[in-house]
């Protein structure tokens, strides 16, 4: 079965749902398809318990829906959840459940998009055939646990942190965290809260900052430079924390804004674990090694320690590349766009990318209206020459 759509977007997380309503304000039928079976999966089914938005609600809105001035400035996850629920219902986005894109292809003959779906509950194959293509599956599509040796021969619970919900399962339990990003560092917190012996890897240099420092940066960022903001931040974070290096935490010799702009690591913001960390509620390790017997694990720098459980924070990886045949008019080996930001949104023959910006739900804004605004532009286009042909036409054939 082929199904006709002028527009075809792959992901109904909030890249996906912005593109959407942003098409739909310019009246451009378009249809979103996931392979889950509900919209914005990672944040309903895979989050933490107590997870709130680390950027003020000001940096965090979808187009054309700023969040209510009721909410507080850093919104927690079920509330985030209602929003994007009310913004399905208020643009009117139509989206297709479980539905497993295999494979999407630019078809040269026609000059259009051929998306091949799984439809996973009626198992039925459907064909979507589309002008446009819009890849909104995001940076954060599968969990990735490093490789580390003997992992499978541990002897006690290893999981992303994409299963964890809170501490409590894990009470008086030896608990290693790996990573310092924001899950991780939230994770751990959550854990010595909940009276698990709380221990985390943290290996590479990272910026932490409270949330307020953030909200200040990103503020300032609008009115001062870069280099301006992050001296600033500098100063903040070393004031607040001290000098952390005798904790095994180090901090980059770049600025925390200065990296998140090269669309690197961004700053972490500490929700109380550095706290934790200094009172020695929180053990720091430095990278893993190996597996040794049972459930002893060896460390980079020789020592080792005893775990009942292992949580990786360690991100996601897109998947576009498995599945978009045609994805190097767009994407890298990696899956991420080629062009940097801000080009990093437009491919050839129709293809769009929203939700690569390295850039969180800030950079889906801008990603979103520009793509949606992009294919209208185009059309447009389409329709002023399908004219001027059509009354070449008729002129030719008046003589």
């Amino acid at each position: 079965m082929e199904i006709q759509m002028p527009v075809v977007i792959v992901g109904a997380g909030p890249a996906g749902l912005a593109t959407s309503a942003c098409l739909n304000k310019l009246s451009i039928q378009n249809i979103v398809l996931e392979r889950d079976d509900c919209h914005s999966s990672l944040w309903r089914k895979r989050t933490y318990d107590r997870l709130k938005l680390h950027l003020g609600k000001g940096f965090c809105n979808l187009p054309h829906k700023p969040f209510s001035s009721d909410l507080p400035l850093f919104i927690p996850r079920v509330d985030f959840l209602r929003y994007l629920d009310d913004y399905v219902t208020t643009f009117k986005i139509f989206i297709r459940y479980n539905r497993f894109v295999h494979e999407a292809s630019f078809d040269v003959n026609t000059g259009k998009w051929r998306v091949c779906v799984m439809d996973s509950v009626k198992n039925v194959g459907e064909v979507y055939v589309a002008d446009y293509l819009v890849v909104a599956s995001g940076e954060s599509c599968d969990a990735y646990i490093p490789k580390i040796t003997r992992l499978e021969k541990f002897e006690g619970e290893y999981f992303h942190c994409n299963k964890y919900q809170n501490g409590r399962p894990y009470y008086d339990k030896n608990v290693l965290v790996v990573g310092s990003g924001n899950s991780g560092m939230e994770i751990g917190y959550d854990l010595s809260t909940w009276g698990a012996n709380t221990a985390m890897v943290i290996r590479s240099p990272v910026h932490f900052l409270i949330k307020e420092m953030v909200y200040i940066g990103m503020t300032m960022l609008k009115y001062f430079s870069v280099e301006n903001v992050d001296k600033l931040m500098f100063f903040m974070s070393k004031l607040v924390y001290g000098d952390l290096s005798k904790y095994g935490l180090v901090r980059p010799k770049e600025g925390p804004f200065a990296l998140k702009l090269k669309g690197g690591r961004t700053p972490t913001v500490d929700v109380g674990t550095i706290k934790q960390i200094k009172a020695g509620k929180i053990k720091v390790y430095s990278e893993i090694s190996s597996i040794k017997n049972g459930k002893t694990i060896e460390f980079v720098d020789g020592k080792t320690g005893e775990f009942d459980v292992i949580i990786f924070a360690t991100g996601y990886r897109t998947n576009v590349h498995k599945w978009l045949k045609d994805y190097k008019v767009l994407f890298n080996e990696n899956g991420m766009p080629k062009a940097a930001y801000p080009n990093h949104w437009k491919g050839e023959n129709g293809v769009y990318g929203v939700g690569f910006s390295r850039r969180g739900l800030q950079g889906i804004n801008y990603d979103a209206q520009r793509v949606a605004k992009d294919i209208s532009v185009t059309i447009n286009a389409r329709k002023i020459h399908a004219a001027d042909d059509e009354a070449n036409i008729l002129l030719k054939s008046s003589y």
